[in-house]
């Protein structure tokens, strides 16, 4: 039916938008790991060498980290997922999933 068909391309093109919107998340996520990971080491090398418990930029940088990976695992799914719908070799599931990509960077 044309109402299932068109359902099935606004999923796909949804997942899409998400995919790309993820991808997007996960680099921002691992620019604040990045941040947080230099001044944890300068700070316990310079005041406390001998100290063996993590700081609490320590504690930041391993929260991005678990989110990161996280944001990986849902990614993959996703990824995945548009993929074998893409392979369902339907046109309009196709041009779905290209438009939800171009919308998710563009966005």
């Amino acid at each position: 039916s044309h109402a299932g068909m068109v359902l099935s391309v606004l999923v796909i093109l949804l997942l899409s938008v998400l995919y790309e919107a993820l991808k997007m998340g996960k680099a921002v996520l691992l620019r604040r790991a990045l941040l947080a990971l230099p001044r944890s080491l300068s700070h316990e090398s310079l005041t406390e060498p001998e100290e063996e418990h993590p700081g609490p930029a320590q504690g930041r940088w391993f929260r991005y980290h678990v989110g990161q990976t996280l944001c990986h695992v849902v990614q993959v799914v996703l990824g995945y997922m548009v993929m074998l719908a893409v392979m369902s070799y339907n046109a309009w599931i196709f041009l779905g999933a290209i438009a939800g990509s171009a919308l998710g960077y563009f966005v």
